[in-house]
């Protein structure tokens, strides 16, 4: 593919990084490429330094689904995410294959344990899943040879504990977290929109509405509860939702939310599609 190397070993990126000694940006993926990861690719190139070379991965980590079924059923569409990927500017595609990644089998040792960070929300909801992501997360950051990396805030709690593990190792990595690109009606983009039917697609952007009507109560009345009472009344007029969590949190996961230092966070299921989404109670 011309303007994209794609490289399928950890040998093929090592000897891609030692070409040039510029600084190396990381986007991380599963795939199932949509303009939420084009713009991490654009925006790590617009926040580093001249030069710097973006490389995205594309991995299906099987040890981050604790639902087998959610593992088999992600899409998969590698010659369409390859596109993408040129058309936003990534230098280089990392494609390895399981083996690549977990030469000794399905190890999950992640450098440091999750912790309170990781109990609650989608850890409460996903038992072993930010083991097996931050497993997946810390090989990569080594193997790509990164200087930065950009996540989405769409995954605020990953966002959390990457930035944690980052600091917790010592890694001499940047991690930036990048706003979550959203539809015209606010619904946040995510691979797992393409599953559902035009009507499950209306109904999702309940989400949206349902999170900014709890920031408006809490912001009024400062009570986490009456702020989430009001935002599942919302999504609970979309008859297909299985809501698993509507909370609000602090942004550091742990401490009680105060006005000026809370989101809301959500995760619901419309039609077997598992979506979840947070943003910032901002004044």
């Amino acid at each position: 593919m011309t303007g994209l190397i794609v490289l399928n070993t950890v040998a093929d990126v090592d000897a891609w990084a030692e070409k040039a000694k510029t600084p190396i940006a990381a986007v991380l993926t599963m795939g199932a490429l949509h303009q939420g990861h084009a713009e991490l690719v654009r925006y790590a190139k617009a926040n580093t330094p001249t030069g710097t070379r973006v490389i995205a991965t594309i991995f299906v980590n099987p040890t981050q689904f604790n639902n087998a079924s959610d593992l088999v059923e992600y899409p998969r569409t590698l010659e369409s995410d390859l596109e993408t990927l040129q058309v936003a500017g990534a230098d280089a595609a990392f494609v390895p294959d399981v083996s690549q990644m977990y030469p000794n089998g399905l190890e999950v040792n992640p450098p440091m344990e999750p912790g309170a960070i990781g109990e609650v929300l989608e850890g409460k909801a996903r038992p072993g899943h930010f083991r097996g992501m931050l497993t997946v997360v810390d090989r990569l950051l080594s193997i790509t040879h990164a200087n930065f990396s950009f996540f989405g805030e769409k995954d605020f709690q990953q966002l959390t504990l990457v930035k944690a593990m980052v600091a917790a190792t010592k890694k001499p990595i940047e991690i930036v977290g990048v706003p979550t690109v959203r539809d015209e009606f606010g619904l946040a983009l995510s691979s797992r929109n393409r599953r559902l039917t035009p009507e499950a697609i209306e109904h999702a952007r309940l989400i949206p509405a349902a999170m900014n009507k709890a920031s408006e109560i809490f912001l009024s009345s400062g009570s986490a509860t009456e702020a989430e009472v009001a935002g599942r009344e919302l999504l609970e007029q979309g008859e297909p939702f299985e809501i698993e969590y509507f909370e609000i949190k602090s942004n550091d996961l742990v401490s009680p939310p105060t006005l000026g230092n809370a989101r809301v966070f959500v995760a619901a299921n419309i039609e077997g599609v598992r979506l979840i989404d947070n943003h910032e109670i901002a004044k």
